[in-house]
């Protein structure tokens, strides 16, 4: 890590973006094609709520406005689920000294299945939407993928 930049917070969030018909989409990583996944981002504070850093996230990664005429606010829902996992050793690199491990924190986001999607190239260079259980196979990440296919029965819960 260049000696100017700050580490990363070991505190992220996971937003499942999902249309009415469970249809889910998916972004390909820049930097590593192939890893596809739902908007994940770190917090950018310690005090940044949960809920901002997804909605921030969901913004700077699709160009989704949560807050919009297209995605109210109540479109998103947290769904109440922490995760910790090991951070993969090729991305150790962006946080202190001795952080092995991120705390996840996951919601769901239903948007209209034509909303328009804008990509950060910089981050990601391709997007996909998939029925649910094509996309929970095609992610990379073990929590992305087990938050996927817990779509359905959040969805009925609501």
């Amino acid at each position: 890590m260049p000696v100017s930049a700050v580490p990363k917070i070991p505190q992220s969030v996971l937003v499942v973006i999902h249309a009415p018909n469970l249809d889910v989409l998916l972004i390909e990583r820049a930097k590593q094609p192939g890893f596809w996944q739902s908007v994940t981002g770190s917090l950018d504070t310690l005090d940044e709520p949960w809920r901002e850093t997804a909605i921030r996230e969901v913004q700077e990664e699709t160009g989704i406005l949560v807050g919009s005429p297209a995605v109210p606010p109540s479109a998103l829902v947290d769904w109440g689920i922490e995760n910790v996992y090991e951070i993969y050793p090729v991305w150790r690199h962006r946080y202190a000294p001795g952080v092995t491990h991120n705390t996840e924190r996951v919601f769901g986001l239903c948007v209209p299945r034509e909303v328009a999607v804008t990509l950060d190239p910089g981050e990601h260079t391709a997007h996909v939407w998939l029925p649910w259980r094509e996309a929970a196979d095609r992610c990379f990440s073990p929590s992305n993928a087990e938050a996927i296919l817990q779509l359905p029965q959040r969805q009925s819960a609501r």
